[in-house]
């Protein structure tokens, strides 16, 4: 019989509760590029529509209105009710081209059915999956809910972000960031035990070479590796 899996820390959730995610991704300077270029790289693989969509971890709604505007079926799940609500707020608001359906669900138990879905994104719960083997299962359930020639897409936070904004920002200069810092390079594992805001919260970043070993691991031919965001 399937387990269960974990809950979702509580600090994830605590912090997701109070972050607008939503304006994070359509109104400032790196959300709004991080939006752009990961809509860029998703029409360049896509299928025209109609094709049908699962939107795994899809933070408020941004992903699953803009694909349900260009005239696909998306369905949303995502861990935090937070954004179930915001995203059912939305696709009332696009009432020619709503989301098909809003749920609350984790990357890591999928009710879906085989080979139901013609793609699945993954833009938010890898690096909200601390453990490798969350990570692995997650991948495999996307699988299996994909047609035989299914596309997934699938975004992470590198290794090097902290560093990056760090430097950017001036909060290299707090030295209980650059504790975190220490502690995010040496392993990928990024933690707050004060749950600072600006500091994210508990998540893994990944080494180019972690991600296209876990993709291949789960079964995936991996078609292209891409950067999102960088130090420009």
């Amino acid at each position: 019989m399937e387990q269960n899996p974990a809950p979702v820390p509580r600090e994830i959730l605590a912090h997701y509760a109070d972050y607008d995610e939503q304006s994070q991704l359509s109104n400032t300077r790196s959300g709004g590029l991080e939006f752009l270029r990961s809509l860029e790289l998703i029409l360049r693989h896509m299928q025209t529509p109609p094709q049908k969509v699962l939107d795994v971890g899809g933070s408020p709604d941004v992903y699953s209105l803009w694909l349900a505007s260009l005239g696909h079926e998306v369905h949303l799940i995502d861990p935090v009710q937070k954004h179930v609500l915001q995203a059912m707020d939305a696709s009332r608001n696009q009432p020619r081209n709503p989301i098909a359906s809003i749920n609350i669900g984790d990357a890591r138990s999928l009710t879906q059915e085989d080979a139901s879905f013609d793609t699945v994104l993954l833009m938010g719960p890898r690096y909200r999956l601390s453990e490798r083997s969350d990570r692995i299962i997650a991948l495999q359930k996307a699988r299996r809910v994909l047609r035989p020639d299914g596309l997934i897409f699938v975004s992470v936070v590198c290794r090097f972000a902290p560093l990056m904004d760090g430097l950017t920002d001036g909060t290299i200069d707090d030295l209980f960031f650059v504790n975190i810092l220490r502690g995010t390079l040496n392993n990928g594992q990024h933690r707050n035990p004060r749950g600072v805001p600006d500091y994210f919260t508990t998540s893994f970043m990944h080494t180019p070479d972690e991600l296209e070993a876990e993709i291949a691991d789960s079964g995936f031919d991996l078609i292209e590796m891409a950067a999102i965001q960088g130090p420009g």
